[in-house]
């Protein structure tokens, strides 16, 4: 998988626990609900979803980068920096990494100055994550 592939994977990978645990936590505290529909009716829509996931919203993005940063112990400023962004999602944020990730999305800049191309970077993975609505383009899950 490519660096933003995984980048991606790992927030809304974190997106999704996070959604399912508090589904958990209100159903645990709702009282009983009726019974559950037939087996063959529940199974036609978990079908369908495993092929084309929904659109996830950049506030949910958002909310799971701002849910990870406060479980972190280590003060990282992911909204403005790809290094502290690579950090917070458990990828490797070296400069190969980063050089990569720029591969990737069509650098034309000077790779070995990390300043300018960290910036843009940054810049440029936060609009593909709002431009894609959380879903990762399939020439990057490679």
């Amino acid at each position: 998988m490519s660096v933003f592939g995984s980048l991606m994977s790992k927030i809304l990978g974190h997106s999704a626990r996070v959604s399912e645990a508090k589904v958990n936590a209100e159903r645990a505290s709702a009282p009983a609900a009726a019974p559950a529909p037939a087996p063959a009716a529940a199974a036609a829509p978990a079908a369908s979803t495993a092929t084309a996931p929904a659109p996830v919203s950049m506030a949910t993005i958002e909310a799971s980068l701002e849910d990870m940063a406060q479980g972190s112990k280590q003060k990282l400023d992911w909204r403005n920096s790809i290094v502290d962004l690579m950090k917070l999602v458990g990828i490797d944020s070296d400069i190969t990494n980063r050089r990569a990730l720029a591969n990737e999305l069509g650098y034309t800049g000077d790779l070995n100055d990390s300043a300018t191309m960290n910036v843009w970077l940054h810049k440029e993975v936060m609009r593909r994550m709002a431009e894609s609505g959380g879903e990762v383009p399939a020439n990057l899950r490679d």
